[in-house]
């Protein structure tokens, strides 16, 4: 049975004394970067000398960025080598305390044992000033922002049962992989994206193509060699 529009709501609260002074979550669809509506939709390939669609002609690409929500970084931050500063003059804490600065950080050794572990660096948090309320049996994954390797840093990915843990702020670890970056990332730069997702039971099957199987993939392969945007027009939602 559909569930009515509100139940399928993400409500985002913030702390009284800093309404206004937040950049609010969005869409994702409203947050795509300028290279991607810069880029053409086709382009020369010199491995078959013709025109090729890009990367903004491939519906999953494009949905994968255009779904969900973006959470942003809450105030300009400058980076001079390997500094972190920033001025962000946020009014003092009323009813519950939160954090003042737009980032913490992670000391290495909670990394200890996988590929992040750099014993001379410590990975960075992104404070997130926003609680996040899922509708019942739904949780967040939180990501890095889809198709974003501009971006200096690596958004760690988590899972948050925000149906019943919402009522305190979720933050967001990351890796900060352009270590020659010097500038500014400003306020309002999408730090994580998340997904809801439907807290379901699954298991896994295997099976070979029965003939009719068979000839259906052969129809859907020979359609697609001939001609451009079949999955655009007769399988995307």
């Amino acid at each position: 049975m559909p569930q009515d529009s509100q139940s399928m709501t993400l409500t985002f609260r913030c702390p009284r004394e800093l309404e206004g002074l937040l950049a609010p979550p969005i869409p994702a669809v409203q947050g795509l970067p300028a290279w991607l509506k810069a880029m053409p939709n086709q382009a020369f390939s010199t491995a078959v000398f013709t025109d090729d669609d890009t990367v903004k002609r491939c519906p999953p690409f494009v949905d994968a960025m255009t779904s969900g929500f973006l959470i942003p970084l809450i105030c300009d931050v400058r980076v001079e080598n390997g500094e972190f500063t920033w001025e962000n003059d946020l009014p003092p804490g009323g009813g519950v305390g939160f954090p003042r600065s737009p980032i913490g950080f992670h000391d290495a050794s909670q990394v200890t044992g996988t590929p992040l572990f750099d014993a001379d660096r410590f990975l960075i948090k992104f404070h997130n000033l926003w609680t996040i309320e899922a509708p019942p049996g739904y949780s967040l994954l939180f990501t890095h922002p889809v198709n974003r390797p501009d971006l200096p840093f690596t958004t760690l990915t988590g899972l948050v049962d925000s149906d019943t843990f919402h009522d305190a702020w979720v933050h967001f670890p990351a890796h900060w992989h352009d270590e020659g970056f010097s500038g500014v990332l400003p306020k309002g730069t999408p730090v994580a994206q998340c997904f809801p997702v439907k807290r379901e039971s699954w298991s896994v099957r295997t099976a070979v193509f029965t003939e009719e199987e068979t000839q259906q993939a052969h129809e859907v392969l020979e359609a697609m060699g001939r001609e451009r945007g079949v999955y655009r027009r007769r399988f995307r939602a």
